[in-house]
């Protein structure tokens, strides 16, 4: 790791010290306290912090590796390609909740990528002290925006040459530049004037060392003065080694606040420590303090800790990767989870999650194995005398294994087959029970300090918890989904002369089951009857409904009753059996012979007809009331023609809804959409208009969608249709 000061510019600088100048040099112009470059190496998912300014590496520790698919403000601004602008305290926590929880002090920030044409390099993320208004204005804007341009073009320009800039394994450290020079015999005079003062007095560099004290603070906090320069306060005086402490100076130095505290310096002396920060680092007076209790800190000495102590860092890190897994909902996000959050974090070029199952291990999710390693794991996951993964989980010890050497005393023939040089393996227990093993490996020998054991040990009882629940969810949603689709038609029949498609697709959020149902029924060799409808709610109660309601259907329509008569019989079932839910259903009859369709509907969202000419129509029916209110409704028949090579098209509301927008408004976009599409076969119709569902990713209800095209005579039969 290097550290720069400003450049003094010319063509000789290489790219990272052009990057440097420009990082400096755009914060001085908006008024930023730090300053931070990611790059995005080609094809890679994780951004990487390449250069840091205004703030201790310690500080950004949790944040040197971060995903794509993380929801903070830079993995957003690099994949929406815009800039990011989150204004106070409040804003970060509604948008970023994970990030507020683990940055919880008073700072504006700003993300922009770094872009030349489509290519994104990376990015610039600023960070400004709390009294900074709460919008950016357009100077701001302006700067970041012509800075980013600068970058990206100084990143293009290293690649042309064929030496892309790569970010080293440490970000560059930027020095800042002072506002003012001074003498020797000004320096003295300024030291002679600290000594002067009644109170201590010391400075802090950027990174929290101590550069300078006075006599009178090296008498209070009792130590020569001498031995105090150049060591971190938590290392030369272990009274200071408490996360509350801590987490005053890491607010001092993010927010650039004064802040204060007190602390008990053994055995009896309480001293008030005032933190004054800027940019270079933090000014401390040091006073005594008549304190007899805890006005600051803590009221007692720090127990003295055994090894290392964890950081606050390393809890900030520990705390973001805990939000990160409440997130999780199925045994694959948290797969996903620890792959795109934890292995960047802890620079791990391995992963394999472990369950348990039958009384063995089975592999859930691997990252940077081979096939051949996955098949040797799995042989011998239920061996303990073969396996580090049992043997962790079974004694509920974490094992590292810091070296090809000492893996290969344990487990012979694993480096080879791996090409990994380093191990943690992490037992999964929660409430005292084993859930699996996460397995953690990396590329070369990896030491293993103290403090990360602990970090790892903590982590893996979170992925613990959160791979219990998701199997809980994967179970249950199984379950739900399995009960769903017996009660869907697995095939639907094949006529002469006509096409068919259908689709069911299940909500993407929650795992309750939902009401929607569709069927095709063969009434003769040229006559046909469709159903589409959806019951009110998703529970099992909806779903049982569903089934009776699509059954009832069947059977009214089998026996040869009209449109209109199919729903009146089925809308009085429904009341008879007194569900307290409602549905919508519209039945379609189709006369293939005379190339016409009777409609009539419950409620139910509007058919579509595309004629044979592309030209496309919304079938507006008078609707009756939903079935399960009126036992005396009655359900009006409407006549249409159906020529040959036309589509009709019944769906359910899950296809068209979108928060917000207008129903009417969303129906004949869905009609214009029918209406463009160019297809091959019903089948590829349909899974057009499925795949163009907005915010198909986040969908809260089900889409269910049947396609019907009348072809002309002596056409080749349709094929059944599955789901």
């Amino acid at each position: 790791m290097r550290d720069h000061a400003v450049p003094s510019g010319g063509p000789d600088l290489d790219p990272l010290d052009r990057l440097d100048q420009l990082l400096i040099q755009t914060m001085q112009e908006v008024g930023a306290a730090i300053g931070m470059i990611y790059l995005l190496p080609p094809g890679d998912q994780v951004l990487r912090l390449a250069v840091l300014g205004g703030i201790s590496r310690e500080f950004a520790g949790p944040w040197e590796r971060v995903a794509l698919a993380a929801p903070i403000p830079v993995a957003d601004a690099v994949r929406e390609r815009r800039l990011v602008w989150v204004g106070t305290q409040a804003d970060m926590a509604s948008r970023y909740p994970r990030a507020a929880l683990t940055l919880p002090y008073h700072f504006a920030l700003a993300a922009s990528p770094i872009l030349t044409g489509t290519i994104c390099w990376g990015a610039l993320v600023l960070l400004w002290p709390g009294i900074h208004p709460p919008r950016l204005t357009p100077g701001e804007a302006g700067v970041i925006g012509v800075s980013c341009r600068r970058m990206g073009a100084i990143l293009r320009r290293a690649a042309d040459s064929g030496h892309p800039l790569s970010p080293e394994p440490e970000p560059h450290m930027l020095v800042q530049p002072r506002l003012r020079t001074v003498d020797p015999a000004e320096a003295l005079a300024a030291v002679d004037f600290a000594e002067r003062l009644p109170e201590g007095c010391c400075a802090l560099d950027t990174e929290g060392r101590i550069v300078f004290v006075t006599t009178t603070a090296a008498d209070l906090l009792g130590r020569r003065g001498a031995d105090l320069l150049g060591e971190l306060p938590r290392k030369a005086l272990p009274w200071l080694d408490d996360l509350t402490y801590e987490d005053r100076y890491r607010s001092a130095m993010i927010g650039r606040r004064p802040v204060s505290f007190t602390a008990l310096r053994p055995p009896d002396r309480w001293l008030t420590f005032r933190l004054y920060p800027d940019a270079t680092g933090i000014s401390v007076r040091i006073t005594p303090s008549e304190a007899t209790g805890d006005p600051g800190g803590a009221a007692d000495e720090p127990a003295a800790p055994e090894g290392r102590p964890i950081r606050a860092g390393a809890l900030y890190h520990l705390m973001h990767l805990a939000a990160t897994l409440t997130e999780a909902v199925s045994v694959q996000d948290v797969v996903d989870l620890v792959a795109d959050q934890i292995m960047p974090a802890y620079d791990a070029q391995g992963l394999i999650l472990f369950v348990t199952e039958g009384g063995r291990l089975r592999g859930v999710g691997q990252r940077g194995y081979s096939a051949d390693a996955l098949d040797h794991f799995d042989r011998i996951s239920h061996d303990l005398s073969q396996s580090p993964a049992a043997r962790a989980m079974i004694s509920g010890v974490p094992n590292f294994f810091a070296s090809p050497e000492e893996m290969e005393r344990v487990a012979p023939g694993i480096p080879e087959l791996t090409q990994k040089c380093a191990w943690a393996f992490l037992p999964l227990i929660t409430s005292g029970r084993p859930v699996g093993c996460c397995v953690l490996s990396y590329r070369q020998p990896h030491p293993f300090p103290d403090d990360e054991r602990a970090i790892l040990t903590s982590l893996a009882g979170l992925i613990a918890q959160a791979l219990d629940r998701a199997r809980l969810y994967d179970a249950k949603h199984q379950l739900a989904q399995g009960l769903q689709e017996a009660l869907l038609p697995h095939a639907l029949p094949s006529l002469p002369g006509l096409g068919v498609a259908a689709r069911y697709r299940p909500a993407t959020l929650g795992m309750d089951i939902g009401g929607d149902f569709y069927d095709l029924l063969r009434l003769d060799d040229t006559t046909v009857a469709a159903v589409i409808g959806d019951v009110q709610g998703h529970n099992v109660t909806a779903a049982a409904l569903m089934g009776q309601v699509r059954t009832a259907v069947h059977a009214y329509a089998s026996a040869g009753a009209a449109p209109g008569e199919v729903l009146a019989r089925t809308n009085r079932l429904l009341i008879d059996l007194d569900p307290d839910l409602f549905a919508s259903c519209l039945y379609a009859h189709l006369d293939l012979a005379r190339h016409r369709a009777y409609l009539t509907t419950a409620g139910h969202p509007p058919a579509l007809l595309r004629h044979p000419d592309g030209r496309t129509e919304v079938l507006h029916i008078p609707p009756g009331p939903l079935l399960g209110i009126d036992p005396g409704a009655d359900y009006l028949t409407v006549e249409i023609v159906l020529p040959p090579g036309a589509v009709l098209a019944l769906y359910t509301d899950g296809l068209i809804e979108t928060p917000g927008a207008d129903l009417g408004e969303a129906v004949d976009d869905l009609a214009a959409r029918l209406g463009r599409a160019r297809y091959v076969s019903m089948d590829d119709l349909a899974d057009t208009l499925v795949r163009q569902v907005r915010h198909a990713d986040s969908r809260s209800d089900d889409i269910a969608l049947l396609l019907l095209n009348p072809r002309p005579d002596g056409e080749e039969p349709a094929r059944p249709v599955t789901r």
